[in-house]
């Protein structure tokens, strides 16, 4: 870990998450004076509970503004909104706030891959991970994906290489933060409630481009237009690849091959995850650059289905292939889904109902969607959706296994079977998780 000297700075950090009780520890090893601020009560905490035992004061039960008296750094959840009133007064303050990327940054001994974008971040920061598994590179998996940055930064060493899942939240907080290989995947709009426009959204995802210098990579996806003109603005050397087009440099698709900087690497039919090429593309860029073999590359994509509840690839019954994607808990998702499909298949979508309509779906069931299978709260409203797009194949049922046991009865050889349900899972279940799971035990239970 790098010495950096937080000695005489009172830090406040706010939320008492996963991140937060990481970051606290560690500015505390660093010398810093640490308050930790959450709007739960204390008692019903055992993060916050913890952390007092260790010494720490916590405060819990909302977030008064005089917290920010004498204070010199906010570090924050990445989930709390910048229009919480603390902030906002801490903004009139001039108090930096930033999230524990920030300070991951700063400690880190070993480089940085960061993989940031509107979908597919899990699946291709796992790919990286497993490509760059067992070489020099010496990869540590962290980030969005699940494990606090700053605190495997804090353990990282120079021979290591940590991979990084990142999101708007966590990116948006950062200042000086500089990645060796940065990927920006794509660009929807999203997260509106938080960002306000698509604009700061982006900005915020773009973030980790500003610091880069011509040593690094900017690794992007040339068929996405907002993307480039965001990545083309760094100083990084660029790598962009495509799934559509054949480019001067980069990674692409010819002849039915993978390309990377004209040498092939990889055949597509040898992929054993053929849907979401795009992420496939940015692996090989980020392993190409990183001085991975083909025939390392070749081993890993040969043997790779996917990460669990991402357009997961989870078996085949009588020739009707099954994916879960049941991540998918937005219309923005399941598009994607939908567009990693070659020929229309059986989809299973519906979930809750949070006010919002179906329309960007209607080209969609025109041209993606053999057969609906719909559930949940939203069901009537997404039947709706697609007769009025002239798809009449539409089934409701109560509940996921009914809805895999219809699938299977109205299919045949040869069709994809997909769980990509445009919405969120709480009306039925905890977690889109458990959702994804219930899919997968009916699937084996066929």
């Amino acid at each position: 870990m790098k010495k950096v000297n937080y000695e005489n700075k009172c830090v406040l950090v706010l939320g008492i998450a996963k991140s937060g009780f990481a970051a606290a520890k560690l500015l505390r090893s660093l010398g810093a004076t640490v308050t930790v601020n959450d709007r739960e009560q204390v008692e019903n905490n055992p993060k916050a509970i913890e952390l007092q035992e260790l010494g720490f004061e916590v405060i819990g039960g909302g977030h008064p503004l005089e917290l920010l008296d004498g204070i010199d750094l906010i570090v924050k959840n990445p989930g709390i909104p910048y229009q919480n009133p603390l902030l906002v007064e801490a903004v009139k303050r001039d108090i930096p706030i930033v999230t524990e990327v920030e300070i991951a940054g700063e400690i880190s001994e070993a480089p940085f891959i960061a993989i940031t974008g509107s979908n597919g971040k899990t699946t291709t920061t796992t790919l990286i991970g497993q490509l760059l598994n067992q070489t020099p590179a010496n990869p540590i998996v962290a980030g969005n994906i699940g494990t606090v940055v700053c605190e495997v930064a804090a353990e990282a060493t120079p021979d290591q290489t940590l991979v990084t899942e990142l999101s708007s939240f966590q990116l948006q907080g950062t200042v000086n933060f500089h990645p060796h290989i940065s990927v920006l995947l794509n660009l929807y709009e999203a997260h509106l409630d938080y960002h306000g426009t698509k604009e700061a959204y982006a900005a915020a995802k773009a973030r980790m481009f500003r610091n880069q210098t011509n040593e690094d990579f900017a690794v992007y996806n040339a068929d996405d237009s907002l993307v480039s003109s965001f990545a083309e603005a760094s100083k990084a050397s660029l790598v962009p690849f495509s799934a559509t087009k054949i480019l001067d440099d980069g990674v692409f698709i010819e002849d039915s091959w993978i390309v990377f900087r004209k040498e092939k690497v990889i055949k597509i039919d040898e992929l054993s995850m053929k849907q979401n090429i795009e992420n496939t593309l940015a692996a090989i860029a980020v392993a190409k650059l990183s001085g991975v073999s083909n025939e390392k590359i070749h081993q890993e994509l040969t043997n790779f289905h996917g990460v669990k509840h991402r357009l997961q690839f989870v078996g085949e019954v009588s020739g009707r292939k099954f994916f879960n994607d049941s991540k998918a808990t937005n219309s923005i998702a399941t598009k994607k889904a939908l567009d990693s499909f070659e020929k229309p298949v059986i989809l299973l979508a519906g979930g809750l109902d949070r006010g919002n309509d179906f329309d960007d779906l209607n080209t969609y069931f025109k041209t993606k969607v053999k057969h609906l299978i719909t559930f949940g709260e939203t069901s009537l409203k997404l039947k709706q959706t697609a007769n009025q797009a002239g798809l009449n194949s539409v089934t409701v049922v109560d509940n996921v296994e009914e809805a895999v046991s219809t699938a299977y009865h109205l299919s045949g050889t040869g069709d994809v079977i997909l769980l990509s349900p445009a919405c969120a899972s709480w009306d039925q279940f905890k977690t889109f998780e458990e959702r994804g799971d219930i899919f997968i035990e009916a699937m084996h239970r066929l």
